[in-house]
C-alpha cells in the first residue's frame, strides 16, 4: 500500500487519481469512477467528486493508496 500525503482536506477523488499518475487525465478518472472501477474504504465508489479525507483507502487497478494529511 502506497501512502499519499495531502496538504488540505477534503480532496476530490478524481483529483487524487490524476495527481498520483494512476490515470492520464481528470476526464479519464471520472469515467473510470462512474464505471465502478474504483473502491474507497472497501466499497465501490461511483461519485466522481467524492470528498477524500485522511485515513481513506483508495483501491484502483490493483493498487491501494492510503491518504494521510501532511
Amino acid at each position: 500500500m502506497r501512502t499519499v500525503a495531502i496538504t488540505r482536506q477534503p480532496v476530490e477523488l478524481f483529483k487524487i487519481l490524476k495527481f498520483e499518475g494512476m490515470v492520464t487525465t481528470g476526464g479519464e478518472a471520472k469515467l473510470l469512477i462512474a464505471d465502478g472501477r474504483v473502491r474507497v474504504n472497501g466499497a465501490v465508489e461511483t461519485r466522481k467528486r467524492r470528498k477524500i479525507v485522511a485515513g481513506d483507502v483508495i483501491e484502483f487497478s490493483g493498487e491501494s493508496l492510503l491518504v494521510q494529511l501532511a
